[in-house]
């Protein structure tokens, strides 16, 4: 890891990240893996812009009426995601919070819409304030709301 790159605290467990975090959410039905120092997670399962397989992250997630939000921070690096470039070429996309598992649609926020889902995102992990600080990119908010698609 990179020093740009180093958690904000040094108190962060980075032991269940990644794959790891993923597969113990899904067998776990999210008991293991829901909640990750301290903030709620998702399962978000898009589909490979190139590939055209599935690609599953566990991501920090916070929640406004009947969407969930997530944040495409990657850290404060100078590139996107790619689970974020992935649901911008195909927004239709399977999330999964706790046991409930769910098509859905992605779009970003934008404009004031997007300036009240930064600052309820920063209550679930403050550290995205610090995120944006290292990288000229503007970091992406993006819901997710529960969709019919299959």
């Amino acid at each position: 890891m990179t020093e740009e790159l180093r958690p904000v605290s040094p108190n962060i467990d980075l032991t269940l990240i990644g794959d790891e975090h993923v597969r113990q959410y899904e067998e776990t039905g999210g008991e293991i893996g829901y909640l990750w120092n301290g903030a709620s997670c998702l399962v978000l399962s898009t589909t490979g812009r190139k590939s055209g397989a599935i690609r599953k992250s566990a991501l920090i997630c916070g929640f406004d009426d009947n969407a969930c939000i997530i944040v495409g921070s990657m850290g404060g690096a100078p590139t996107h995601p790619a689970w974020y470039l992935n649901l911008v070429a195909n927004p239709s996309v399977t999330i999964q919070v706790k046991t409930d598992r769910f098509p859905a649609l992605a779009r970003v926020a934008e404009g004031s819409e997007r300036e009240r889902l930064w600052r309820l995102m920063c209550d679930v992990w403050p550290a995205y304030d610090t995120y944006q600080s290292r990288t000229e990119r503007v970091i992406p908010v993006v819901i997710l709301e529960r969709s019919d698609h299959e």
